[in-house]
């Protein structure tokens, strides 16, 4: 059966959806021994967690994953405002029916009922229907909001206490699974899990790829030739070492990561254009990308203007050290 015929075929609960595994993805040997316990894990019904900087491709594995397991999926994302009900349903208006009886032609008797609409939320679609729940960024969410998790990783049971809907207790479908990621490096965005949640997973500490691993990555994902990607990689790479030695090279902004290359990559593929620091727009191709990591108002510096001089000035030396302009000619 084919994944455009699953949904129809099994009736696909609203918001879930089949995942096809991609076939752009890079793997080595690193990799692919991450997912093949994790998906290991999955399959004897044990939640996993990849915990990680951004651009270190959580998300792009647990999503991998999700589609090995071959099961509809169901995404949610965390953030301040999450809810319990957020996670598992709530209710969301009222249904008022009445009854008039006429029996006697010349009385009516009228009679109302109302109940309570209630909408299932992603938690309680998995655990019923057998899905798999990627939950992104959980750690963003308040750590009470994720206090359902807690039963229904331990005991394969959610218990629902808003009235509203009709079937309060429900019991997880022996194939329901849950994946998540969080980034601990985002301080001010991120609340601390619990530990009783943190024992109910596998914990995957995904740092940033070798060299090699990232080339394949970021080659896969571009479609621009290893050759032309290497000194890209390169460059990140370079300017993120920089970054986590001279705290304030970068100010608060995130070091460039992974994706950061693969962006580059894609649009001088998509240009035409070769990693050279005499063709300038390359040059500034890189200073787009990068312009976000530079020292800003937010930080802690004598002087803006002089903290971003110095970046843009680290970061122009960097192109030219690693994406050197061919012998006949001219460095930017």
């Amino acid at each position: 059966m084919s994944a455009a015929e699953k949904p129809q075929a099994e009736g696909l609960r609203a918001d879930a959806r089949w995942l096809k595994p991609r076939a752009d993805l890079f793997r080595d040997a690193a990799i692919a021994s991450i997912e093949s316990r994790a998906l290991a894990y999955l399959r004897a019904g044990v939640a996993v967690h990849f915990r990680g900087p951004a651009g270190a491709g959580k998300t792009t594995l647990a999503m991998q994953l999700a589609a090995a397991l071959d099961r509809p999926t169901v995404t949610i994302a965390g953030d301040g405002w999450f809810t319990g009900a957020n996670l598992v349903g709530e209710a969301v208006g009222e249904r008022t029916k009445r009854v008039h009886d006429r029996f006697i032609h010349n009385v009516t008797k009228t009679e109302s009922a109302t109940s309570k609409l209630w909408e299932d939320r992603a938690l309680t679609v998995a655990m019923e229907e057998g899905y798999t729940l990627v939950y992104d960024e959980f750690t963003r969410s308040p750590p009470e909001a994720n206090n359902p998790l807690l039963a229904a990783l331990e005991e394969g049971v959610l218990v629902l206490s808003t009235p509203g809907r009709e079937r309060r207790v429900i019991e997880a479908h022996p194939e329901f699974r849950a994946i998540f990621t969080s980034n601990p490096a985002e301080y001010a965005a991120v609340k601390a899990p619990q530990d009783a949640l943190l024992d109910r997973m596998i914990t995957f500490d995904l740092s940033y790829f070798d060299a090699e691993t990232e080339l394949g990555v970021v080659a896969a994902r571009s479609r621009l030739a290893p050759e032309h990607c290497r000194p890209i990689v390169m460059l990140v790479r370079a300017l993120r070492a920089a970054a986590q030695a001279d705290g304030v090279l970068m100010g608060r902004a995130a070091p460039p990561s992974m994706r950061t290359a693969i962006l580059i990559a894609r649009i001088a593929a998509d240009q035409g254009l070769r990693p050279n620091c005499a063709d300038e727009r390359f040059v500034q191709l890189c200073f787009d990308a990068l312009e976000s990591r530079a020292p800003s108002d937010r930080d802690d510096v004598a002087s803006v203007a002089d903290a971003r001089s110095k970046f843009f000035e680290r970061l122009r030396a960097a192109i030219r050290e690693h994406c050197p302009a061919p012998p006949t000619e001219k460095a930017a």
